[in-house]
């Protein structure tokens, strides 16, 4: 079933759900809040979702999804892998080596992915879908049989984020093998999110929640009082539980996590995260990771990279190049958990 430019998979979709819950300014949801304004749509596969802390009219509210609608129409004509006349569809469908011309918007995108995965070492790679369909998590059903070791060479020949050239001036892109394909799906939501904020404060708004399938920039307060209260959910199998939550103003947060999307074979599990470098699904205890940043583009992308990496790795990156990170670690029925040094700082920040 054709699911648009991002799969939003069961970790982020309920997420979100229990977000909804711990935005409002108390602890319950069943108890009176302020009035607030909520905006929403479909996009991508997915939904995307705007709280306002205040009571707006019925025409403002019709006015500011008309231009949050067609701004994310836009970016999904630019960078669906689901529809044919996409930009990036039509850059994927030829064989050609030469450059192809692309929007500014889609410029911006494949420079930050480009630097996201040279800063990771290849743990992000958005040439990554070959793999991905090989191992059963793309959009054709899987296979009863596990990929063969000559079926997983022919799909590392076909991927590497370095036979992807981008030029600035005109935008343009080129693949250095004919096959090679991009998918945006690991930092388009989260640029979606970037471009919706714009929007809202070019409207003079400055307080506000915009989410696209579970990525969120908050901006300003929840109330004359609190900032915005978000949580992140337990690395948990079989249920729906938070682990915690924390209260957050003017900072963009996105989460990947690796335990809802899986499937068992042979006594192993197989999570939907790839290694580009290896081309197999990971295997440590990593189960989440949510990042926060400036840009929700950055942090989409960076979280995703995390995943690869794994909990020693993903640590040492963190302190290395400063990202604020939220790791969940599951081992068995134990979760553990580690607070990077630069999230720390922006949760003490927001510490009632």
């Amino acid at each position: 079933m054709p699911r648009g430019l991002l799969i939003c998979n069961m970790l982020r979709s309920y997420w979100f759900l229990l977000l909804f819950c711990l935005v409002l300014p108390v602890a319950g949801c069943q108890q009176s809040v302020p009035e607030t304004t909520r905006l929403g749509g479909a996009t991508m596969g997915t939904t995307w979702s705007v709280i306002l802390p205040a009571e707006s009219s019925s025409e403002t509210v019709a006015f500011l999804t008309n231009q949050l609608q067609d701004r994310l129409d836009q970016i999904n004509r630019l960078m669906s892998t689901y529809d044919p006349d996409s930009e990036l569809s039509k850059f994927n469908d030829q064989a050609s080596t030469a450059w192809f011309p692309i929007s500014p918007e889609t410029l911006q995108v494949m420079l930050l992915s480009q630097e996201i995965s040279a800063l990771s070492g290849g743990a992000f790679d958005v040439s990554v879908g070959p793999l991905v369909d090989l191992w059963g998590f793309g959009a054709a059903p899987r296979e009863e049989q596990l990929p063969t070791d000559l079926e997983l060479a022919e799909a590392l020949a076909r991927i590497g984020y370095r036979n992807i050239e981008v030029q600035v001036d005109p935008p343009a892109v080129r693949k250095k093998i004919p096959h090679l394909r991009i998918d945006l799906s690991a930092v388009a939501k989260g640029y979606a999110v970037d471009a919706l904020a714009v929007i809202l404060r070019d409207n003079n708004l400055h307080d506000f929640l915009v989410e696209v399938g579970g990525e969120l920039q908050v901006s300003g307060m929840r109330d004359s009082e609190n900032p915005w209260r978000i949580a992140i959910e337990k690395p948990l199998d079989d249920s729906r539980q938070v682990e915690t939550v924390f209260q957050l103003s003017d900072v963009a947060l996105a989460t990947s996590g690796n335990y809802r999307n899986f499937y068992l074979q042979d006594g192993q599990r197989y999570a939907h995260t790839i290694n580009p470098l290896s081309g197999r699904p990971i295997l440590h205890k990593l189960a989440s990771a949510t990042v926060l940043d400036p840009s929700c583009a950055r942090a989409d992308a960076l979280a995703t990279a995390l995943m690869v990496m794994g909990e020693e790795r993903a640590r040492n990156f963190c302190e290395t190049h400063r990202v604020a990170a939220y790791l969940l670690i599951h081992d068995n029925e134990a979760t553990g958990s580690y607070m990077s040094t630069a999230f720390k700082k922006i949760v003490d920040k927001d510490r009632p």
